[in-house]
């Protein structure tokens, strides 16, 4: 097999893999997320608010958890409706050929997408960093993505996962509001949002923590979610 061969037949699976996991929707969501940005800008605009860093990293924070929220609630589901579990499981170590790499196909094209709304950004609202910008918000999408993934390997639900995965964020939004907001426990903490009172320094060491918090995190749930994906009898 020549390269070109090989690359045009990781293109194939990538394209097929991807067109599972979103289930034929990919191009709504990624216009929905696009519209909701969009709203987020003009509306800022619109009220006369000073664009900065913080402003675009909060604009972009619904939209990229929209992109994630598909794919990884609704993925082992989507496998199972389309009856294609009893093959994945007799693929030797299933877990990792498979959902492994789909999980990386997902974060990978969510990441591109994020580049793209940080370069529109950086030219409508604010001279941002597009690629610092889009690697600071895959931390709380891997995070809210592995945990989705792991509920579903739990629900074998769609919706169910979808109910969790909801009530889960409305409550790591109310702790972020109350009691972690200038914390390292703060999954939706915004790196760019330095507080009035508080030093650069220890915010910088704040912000470090929390992401050293969000990717232990991220570890930790997709560990889970590929170990629960070894009990085959629990999903054929």
């Amino acid at each position: 097999m020549t390269f070109t061969q090989a690359i045009k037949m990781v293109v194939k699976m990538a394209s097929y893999n991807m067109k599972i996991i979103f289930g034929g929707k990919f191009i709504w969501f990624f216009i929905v997320a696009f519209l909701f940005f969009c709203y987020f800008m003009f509306q800022s605009a619109y009220e006369g608010l000073l664009p900065s860093e913080e402003m675009v990293y909060n604009h972009l924070s619904f939209p990229a958890l929209l992109l994630v929220f598909y794919p990884a609630v609704f993925g082992i589901q989507n496998d199972a409706d389309n009856r294609i579990l009893e093959v994945l499981f007799g693929i030797p170590n299933y877990m990792y050929k498979v959902w492994l790499v789909r999980l990386i196909l997902i974060y990978i094209e969510i990441y591109i997408m994020l580049v793209i709304y940080a370069c529109v950004a950086r030219y409508l609202l604010y001279p941002v960093n597009p690629f610092e910008m889009a690697m600071q918000l895959m931390l709380p999408v891997l995070f809210i993505g592995n945990l989705a993934f792991l509920y579903s390997t739990i629900t074998r639900n769609g919706n169910a996962t979808a109910v969790l995965i909801i009530i889960t964020g409305i409550v790591f939004n109310i702790l972020s509001q109350s009691l972690f907001r200038q914390s390292m426990w703060n999954v939706f903490l915004n790196p760019f949002e330095l507080p009035e009172n508080l030093h650069p320094a220890i915010w910088s060491n704040i912000v470090t923590n929390n992401r050293l918090f969000l990717g232990i995190g991220c570890i930790i749930w997709v560990m889970l979610g590929l170990f629960n994906l070894q009990k085959r009898e629990k999903f054929v």
